[in-house]
C-alpha cells in the first residue's frame, strides 16, 4: 500500500529498506514522511554514523539574538546612553559582509555578524530622528544577511527569527520592496523548515503584490518579483515547481541581464541554475545534465562564486542519481576548489558524499575518501 500510494513499485520499496538503493528524489521523500505522519530527518539519517558540521559563528549570532541589549532603552530612553555608531558605516559593512557570503565564505560572513546585531540595535535608538528610516532600512538589511547565513549553512529555526525580524523592519522603515525581499528569505527558511504551502503562500502574494504596485515596474522590483517565483519553485511539487519557473523565465526575459539587486542575483542565469535543481530534486538526472552542463556561468557576477558551485553540486548529483559515481566526484572536486564552504555546509552534498561513500569503489574514486574526510562527512 505504501509503494502504491509513492508511485513505486513494492520491488522498489523493499531495496529501500533492505538498504540496497536510496531515495535520490526530494520529492519521493517528503511524500513519503507525510504518509507516515514523521519528520523527514527520521528518513534520511548519516550512514557514516558522523554529525553534520556545525556552523561555528551560530552560537555568538545566536547570544546577540536573545541578548535584547536596546531593549532598557525602549522602556526607558534613560536607562542607558548608547553610542551612536555611523549608518554610513553599518551601509558599507553590510555590504561587505553580503559580499563574503556571495563568494561562499560563510565562516567570515558569519564571524561579524554578532557584533553587527548590536551595533544596527543600538544605530535605531540613539539616531536622529531624521536618520530613524535609514537605520530601519539597515537594520532590514542585516538580519537579510543574518537569515541567509543561517539558513545556507543549516540553522532555518533561528533564520526564522533574524527573516520575522527583517520584516519588522522593513514594514518601520516604510520600504515596501524590502519587505518584498524579506518574504523572499523567509520563504527560503520555511522551505527549509518544510512548512512548503506556508512558504507558497507568503511568496506568491508577495509577488502578487508587487505586480499589482506598479504598472511598469523598474528592474529591481522586476527582479525581486522574479525572485520571488524561483522561491517557490522550490516546493518540490512538480507542476507548481514548472509553473513558477515558466514565470520566473518571463520575469527574467523582461529583466533581460542578470542582475543582483538585493543580493538576490536574479536573472537569466540563475533562472536555469534554479531549473537544474528542481531537475535533480525531481529525479529527473538527464534533464539537470541537459540544462546544467552547457550552462555558461561566466555571466554570473565575478562575486557569485556560491551561485557557480551550486550549478556544480547539482549537477554531481545527477551524476549520483545515474550512479556514475566517478563522474559525480570529479564535479565535487571541481566545486570544492571553488568554494570548500558550501562542500562542507550544504546538506545535500552532504547526502550524496554518505552515500558515495556507502557504495564506494576505491579503484574508479580514488579521490572520495580525501573528500568526504575534508567535508566532515567521515
Amino acid at each position: 500500500m505504501l509503494a502504491q500510494l509513492v508511485g513505486r513499485s513494492e520491488s522498489w520499496l523493499s531495496q529501500v529498506e533492505r538498504g540496497l538503493r536510496s531515495i535520490d528524489s526530494h520529492s519521493v521523500l517528503l511524500q513519503l514522511a507525510e504518509i507516515l505522519g514523521v519528520d523527514i530527518s527520521q528518513l534520511t539519517p548519516s550512514e557514516t554514523g558522523t554529525e553534520t558540521v556545525k556552523y561555528e559563528p551560530v552560537a555568538g549570532i545566536r547570544d546577540a539574538m536573545t541578548r535584547y541589549g536596546a531593549l532598557p532603552g525602549v522602556i526607558n530612553s534613560r536607562a542607558k546612553v548608547y553610542r551612536r555608531p555611523s549608518l554610513r558605516w553599518l551601509s558599507r559593512e553590510v555590504r561587505r559582509i553580503n559580499g563574503l557570503y556571495q563568494a561562499a565564505r560563510y565562516d567570515d560572513a558569519g564571524r561579524p555578524l554578532p557584533g553587527l546585531i548590536e551595533t544596527v540595535e543600538e544605530s535605531r535608538l540613539s539616531c536622529a530622528a531624521a536618520e530613524r528610516r535609514a537605520a530601519d532600512t539597515l537594520r532590514a538589511l542585516v538580519y537579510h544577511s543574518v537569515t541567509m547565513t543561517l539558513n545556507r549553512v543549516g540553522e532555518p529555526e533561528l533564520a526564522w527569527a533574524a527573516a520575522d525580524r527583517s520584516i519588522a523592519a522593513a514594514e518601520s522603515a516604510e520600504r515596501p520592496l524590502l519587505a518584498a525581499v524579506s518574504a523572499y528569505r523567509l520563504g527560503y527558511v520555511l522551505i527549509g523548515l518544510k512548512r512548503a504551502g506556508q512558504a507558497e503562500h507568503l511568496l506568491l502574494g508577495s509577488a502578487d503584490a508587487l505586480a499589482a504596485s506598479s504598472r511598469r515596474a523598474k528592474p529591481p522590483v522586476l527582479s525581486i518579483r522574479g525572485g520571488l517565483y524561483l522561491a517557490a519553485a522550490a516546493r518540490f511539487d512538480r507542476a507548481s515547481a514548472d509553473r513558477h519557473l515558466r514565470t520566473a523565465r518571463r520575469i527574467a526575459e523582461q529583466v533581460g541581464n542578470d542582475r543582483n539587486d538585493f543580493w538576490s542575483a536574479f536573472g537569466p542565469t540563475n533562472v536555469v541554475i534554479h531549473e537544474v535543481s528542481a531537475a535533480v530534486a525531481f529525479g529527473d538526472a538527464k534533464l539537470a545534465l541537459s540544462r546544467g552542463e552547457p550552462l555558461d556561468v561566466r555571466r554570473l557576477g565575478p562575486g557569485l562564486r556560491g551561485r557557480r558551485a551550486q550549478v556544480l553540486l547539482d549537477i554531481a548529483r545527477a551524476h549520483g542519481q545515474q550512479r556514475k559515481d566517478a563522474a559525480a566526484v570529479h564535479t565535487l572536486l571541481k566545486a570544492e576548489q571553488i568554494s570548500p564552504e558550501l562542500i562542507r555546509y550544504d546538506p545535500r552534498t552532504n547526502a550524496l558524499l554518505t552515500e558515495l561513500v556507502r557504495r564506494e569503489h576505491r579503484v574508479s574514486t580514488p579521490e572520495l575518501r580525501g573528500l568526504a574526510r575534508r567535508a566532515g562527512v567521515v
